[in-house]
């Protein structure tokens, strides 16, 4: 039976992608009670969300800016998700420190400081403190030491797998009666009297199409967006500026997140602890290309160790194990691709059509809450949003605190439950890793997971090893093989696609 056929009939609310925004839109209005598809060309969150610096944050550099606005709802939205996602955000102190720095970069840095708690007046993390240079000496021992004077602490937040958290958040659309489809695409438009009341799509899994009808369709497709755009029958300028950045994740360096300024060309950047690694980035260069297609460059991999190594030396003598390129969608605008504001914007002026343009990691949950109020009103609809109390289904409950709990939270018991039902699903998927084969099972019956690439990556840590999972790949497809049935070709192939995405990543 085709998967298209769950889209039988009028919906609500029909939304183009799948990154972190789109699957925030799709909770937020099945919570309230919405009929809501939504579809997505590749797998949920292998995007511009894949492709992020993993925090969760107000960022210094916004408030340098003096985008206010983007800063204050990006902090409150930083302790929405430490409340709804526990599992997956937690705190992280950051140190800014500071070289030779005169009166005015001091007063400059204080100043920020003291707005930056302003800004999150109603946070649990605790407030700023400055560090002498022996105290940033004795905490960051691989820092540069030669000119230091201090430096300036205060707290955000991290998300290990921004994968997971849209994962979590397409669960939930889904429990309360969503149907959301991975490897569907948009094909083009329906309309009747000018106005869109559906698009036609196609399952990139099987080839067949369908006609999604919905009273409102929502454009959420983040870089690709005017390509969509196009598809829905937009025949005017571009709306989105896409911009590369980029990470590498190399042998640890440092204890703490470390905020620098980048020698070459004055931007900020992060050195950052995460999952054992020190996660480097990240770049913001302009990008025409498919962003399905952005890879690390050689120039940007040397941008990054020139930049960190000014103040970390020890990494140019550092392994980097891969590397990973995303592409940003922003609000058109000429000037630099780093002076180019991450607030988003919101368009409702054609019939039947909502165009999400921008729009950062942390703030997805508003955005998505800005978009369905306004759908509501569209459709007359009256119903408040309660994502912002209601957990995400992995955040219920105190979940235990180990490897398990660590992706799933307090859904890892379904998982446990699993492997204790059967001796060869408690297994190591390999014995250098702690992830077993029920993760496997569960991933492919209770979270759409139709390749091995989308467990490796996204439905698991595997793909952030440091042979990124290569050990467990065979593990994993013949697993899948069983559980979706496929032949021995297709076993070969789903092996050999993921050990070239493998490679891809690989400095």
């Amino acid at each position: 039976m085709s998967r298209l056929a769950a889209l039988d009939g009028v919906f609500d609310l029909a939304i183009i992608g799948g990154g972190i925004i789109g699957a925030g839109i799709a909770r937020d209005a099945a919570r309230r009670g919405l009929r809501v598809a939504l579809v997505e060309k590749s797998d949920y969150g292998s995007g511009t969300t894949a492709g992020s610096t993993r925090l969760i944050h107000g960022g210094l550099r916004y408030l340098a800016m003096l985008d206010f606005r983007l800063v204050r709802l990006d902090l409150r939205e930083r302790e929405t998700l430490l409340r709804i996602a526990p599992h997956l955000v937690r705190p992280l102190q950051f140190m800014l420190p500071f070289y030779q720095a005169g009166p005015w970069r001091r007063l400059k840095i204080r100043a920020g400081m003291w707005l930056y708690d302003l800004l999150s007046f109603d946070k649990s993390l605790p407030g700023h403190c400055f560090f002498n240079a022996r105290q940033v000496r004795d905490s960051e021992p691989g820092l540069r030491a030669e000119g230091l004077e201090g430096a300036a602490c205060y707290y955000d937040a991290q998300v290990d797998s921004p994968e997971r958290l849209t994962i979590e958040n397409i669960l939930d659309a889904r429990a309360h009666g969503a149907v959301t489809l991975n490897y569907v695409e948009a094909v083009r438009a329906v309309k009747e009297h000018g106005e869109i009341c559906g698009i036609w799509v196609r399952d990139l899994e099987g080839g067949d199409e369908a006609l999604l009808r919905a009273r409102l369709v929502v454009n959420a497709s983040g870089p690709w967006f005017d390509r969509v755009a196009a598809r829905l029958g937009w025949a005017g300028p571009r709306r989105v500026r896409t911009t590369k950045g980029v990470h590498l994740a190399c042998d640890a360096v440092g204890r703490s997140a470390v905020v620098l300024t980048s020698p070459l060309d004055g931007r900020l950047f992060f050195v950052i602890p995460w999952l054992g690694y020190s996660w480097v980035g990240t770049t913001d260069t302009d990008f025409e290309g498919d962003p399905a297609a952005a890879r690390a460059t050689r120039e940007d991999v040397a941008y990054l160790v020139d930049s960190a190594a000014h103040y970390f030396p020890a990494l140019r003598q550092a392994r980097i194990h891969w590397t990973n390129a995303g592409v940003r969608a922003l609000v058109m605008k000429r000037g630099s691709a780093s002076s180019i504001s991450r607030l988003h914007r919101i368009v409702s002026d054609r019939p039947g059509l909502i165009s999400v343009l921008g729009g950062k990691l942390t703030g997805y949950r508003a955005i998505a809450e800005e978009v369905v109020n306004l759908a509501c009103r569209r459709l007359r609809h009256r119903r408040a949003s309660d994502t912002a109390e209601a957990p995400l289904p992995g955040g219920e409950g105190s979940p235990a605190h180990d490897h398990l709990a660590s992706i799933y939270g307090s859904r890892a018991s379904a998982v446990r439950a699993l492997a204790a039902l059967n001796p060869e699903l408690a297994a190591r998927l390999a014995p250098e890793y702690p992830d077993i084969a029920a993760q496997v099972v569960f991933s492919v019956r209770q979270e759409q997971c139709l390749h091995v690439a989308d467990f490796i990556w996204r439905r698991s840590l595997l793909g952030f090893q440091p042979d990124q999972g290569a050990r467990a790949v065979e593990t994993v497809a013949a697993w899948m093989a069983q559980e979706l049935g496929w032949s021995e070709a297709r076993r070969r192939a789903e092996i050999e696609a993921c050990n070239h995405r493998i490679q891809e990543l690989r400095p």
